[in-house]
């Protein structure tokens, strides 16, 4: 494998994950959709994949190759993904309060 590559195997791997992940993040609650929530989402996504890319860079950079030639890229996918949950999981909590509507406020 070109070792320019490497560094990057976990992000081609995983791509099609993210593709559901991030389709479930920008669909789930369904209501409601305001501009202010698709830019959100799409804010979220876009951290949450340069965060995911930079993880997997600095795993990689890291991990130590006597434990085998694939020690790398496991830890760089298994940090990586982490990352990308982490980021996903803080932006759906984040979401629910910060794109809360003034009636739902006034409910509580």
């Amino acid at each position: 494998m070109n070792a320019a590559f490497a560094p990057y195997l976990a992000v081609v791997l995983f791509l099609p994950w993210f593709a559901i992940l991030a389709t479930l993040f920008c669909l789930l609650p369904r209501e409601p959709r305001t501009v202010t929530r698709r830019r959100f989402d799409a804010v979220a996504l876009a951290f949450g994949v340069l965060a995911f890319v930079a993880s997997v860079r600095v795993a990689h950079g890291v991990a130590d190759p006597r434990f085998g030639g694939m020690w790398p890229q496991v830890l760089a996918t298994a940090v990586g993904y982490g990352v990308f949950l982490c980021t996903l999981g803080g932006a759906f909590l984040a979401r629910r309060h910060i794109l809360r509507t003034p009636d739902a406020r006034d409910r509580r």
